[in-house]
């Protein structure tokens, strides 16, 4: 297994994976770019005030992972329903299109990185790619989070699955998703 980020010697973060370790990061961010969808994006030569002003769904995602991504502004009140699908419509295909740049940011720094002799992919990002890196790391844990229903006290449960439980794989990815978030956080915030 690959270490964790480190500092960069001319700023941002520095990470190196290995070709399976790589492969994977990948596979699960083009899956998460195909579940959050390519949006409604407006035509290059559509006027930009209305592009500006475009509404979105008013209506949560029925997917738990994409109601997770994608939640409600408002949970309290009796005008909660009324106030999230009105917020929904402004906000949403904002919030998507940031999470598929922060996508393909992570997918396009994965396919550009120089490969070392032992194929380790050797990355090195800027602030705005450790930004970048940070929102896509955190959306791939909060989706895999969800289809494993994993709640605030399965901590230990995590860690102790058999090797024959189905969930193992994903169960492990999600761990390793989280140690690669909790270092990348901890130099950024050096």
């Amino acid at each position: 297994m690959s270490g964790p980020f480190k500092p960069a010697p001319h700023g941002g973060a520095a990470l190196i994976l290995d070709s399976v370790e790589a492969s994977i990061l990948r596979s699960l961010t083009v899956q998460l770019l195909e579940l959050i969808g390519p949006g409604d994006e407006p035509a290059a030569d559509a006027d930009p005030l209305a592009a500006l002003f475009a509404e979105g769904p008013s209506k949560a995602p029925q997917d738990p992972a994409l109601a997770r991504l994608f939640p409600d502004a408002y949970s309290e009140g009796p005008e909660a329903a009324e106030y999230s699908s009105e917020f929904r419509r402004f906000t949403e295909n904002d919030l998507r299109a940031r999470k598929r740049e922060n996508c393909l940011a992570l997918v396009r720094s994965l396919d550009r990185a120089p490969v070392g002799r032992q194929g380790d992919v050797e990355l090195e990002l800027d602030a705005d790619g450790c930004r970048s890196w940070l929102g896509a790391l955190n959306d791939l844990r909060l989706t895999l989070g969800t289809r494993l229903d994993v709640g605030d006290d399965d901590g230990e449960e995590l860690y102790q699955l058999p090797d024959d439980d189905p969930r193992k794989p994903q169960t492990m990815a999600y761990l390793w998703l989280g140690w690669l978030e909790e270092s990348l956080l901890e130099v950024l915030m050096d």
